[in-house]
């Protein structure tokens, strides 16, 4: 198998299937107003596109059927189709505003069909507190939260220009590199096809004006399902458990530490919400990438700080499991670096706004009136528009 040659052909294609639909996409989203309107929660100050979910889509599959003339890659047929419910029920809440019953439902039966049709599920602790393999009464409940978890933790990621994708783009890296590991190509080329599909999207997202366009629930959703099938390959496939051992690895707490930001925001921001008494499903402004674009960094600034923060839980990991620590100290390390990355920073930035509220004002000027060349971004603007 040439590595290379499939890695360049599904990238490649996916790359090039979203480059040329998206245009196609925003224009008709703009003339059946098919937008994400301004309010008081939301960072845009004008109404933007919001059918990219469709665009990722489009170039995944489109990648994974160049990479099906190199490899046999039907085991992903399942994937695709519950990527495609959640791509559908996405766009349908993007266009309807559906209800959160219906999604949740239809989230429900996604995970049921990855279980019992898909044969997924998250079923081995591999050691974590001395347990193994867990029986069928107890994975099915614990990968339905956990998989639902997971879907709406990206979704909700999903709130400055580049997050999600720069995001995605590091987790997909992470575990492509992961199933090119032990040679299961097929996952390969759907987390290179990802990858591809995310970064023509990326910089119209990031750059575009007239060419911009959110990735909406049909992208986050469809993403959260890919994500999620990663960690549950790795957790349930016995490959990769041979791979960890070598390594020292624990499964467990390095898929936790993979998606740490997106997982440790949404638990504090719900458990905040529900200390003060209102409703954990009504959105506001304290997400940590509200926090970093308050303080004056840039979108695309932002979403670089969070993929970077959350790189560094994965290396606290890594280093550990390198000291020789436990499966259970692994988890403790991983959720103590979770917690200072997000918990610690957010609350740390709230308690120096009071105790020197000046100071970080002036740090706040300083910061807005020091950011990239704005003529750097115009450039990358009028290149971006144009494709």
């Amino acid at each position: 198998m040439n590595n290379l040659l499939l890695t360049l052909i599904t990238f490649a294609t996916a790359f090039v299937g979203v480059a040329i639909i998206h245009p196609y996409l925003v224009r008709f989203a703009k003339a059946k107003n098919i937008v994400d309107n301004p309010n008081t929660r939301k960072l845009q100050l004008r109404p933007v596109p919001v059918l990219g979910g469709l665009a990722i889509f489009f170039g995944i599959v489109a990648g994974l059927l160049a990479a099906h003339t190199m490899i046999d890659s039907s085991q992903l047929f399942v994937i695709i189709s519950c990527m495609m419910i959640m791509t559908y029920v996405g766009a349908l809440d993007d266009v309807l505003d559906i209800s959160p019953i219906i999604r949740l439902i239809s989230q429900i039966i996604t995970v049921l069909v990855l279980i019992y049709i898909g044969d997924l599920s998250l079923n081995n602790f591999h050691g974590l507190w001395g347990i193994g393999s867990l029986p069928q009464w107890v994975s099915t409940p614990l990968t339905i939260v956990a998989v639902v978890g997971i879907i709406n933790a990206l979704n909700l990621i999903d709130g400055a220009d580049g997050l999600f994708s720069i995001f995605c783009i590091t987790a997909c890296t992470i575990f492509g590199h992961i199933f090119l590991s032990v040679g299961d190509y097929a996952l390969f080329a759907l987390a290179v096809a990802s990858i591809g599909a995310l970064i023509p999207f990326l910089l119209h997202n990031a750059f575009g004006i007239e060419s911009k366009m959110f990735v909406g629930d049909g992208g986050s959703l469809q993403m959260g399902v890919v994500l999620s099938v990663f960690v549950m390959e790795v957790i349930c496939k016995p490959e990769y458990a041979a791979l960890a051992e070598e390594s020292n690895v624990a499964l467990v707490p390095f898929v936790l530490a993979t998606l740490a930001i997106p997982v440790f925001d949404t638990l504090r921001v719900m458990l905040a919400r529900i200390a003060r008494g209102t409703s954990p499903l009504i959105g506001d402004k304290t997400h940590l990438h509200h926090l970093f674009i308050g303080l004056g960094i840039s979108h695309i600034g932002t979403a670089v700080l969070i993929s970077l923060l959350n790189l560094a839980v994965v290396e606290t990991c890594l280093v550990a499991a390198k000291l020789n620590a436990s499966a259970d100290t692994q988890l403790y390390v991983v959720i103590g670096a979770a917690l200072i990355v997000d918990w610690g920073v957010y609350y740390g930035v709230q308690l120096l706004d009071k105790l020197i509220p000046e100071q970080m004002q002036r740090a706040r000027i300083w910061k807005s009136h020091h950011r990239p060349s704005r003529q750097i971004f115009d450039f990358m603007r009028k290149i971006v528009d144009k494709m």
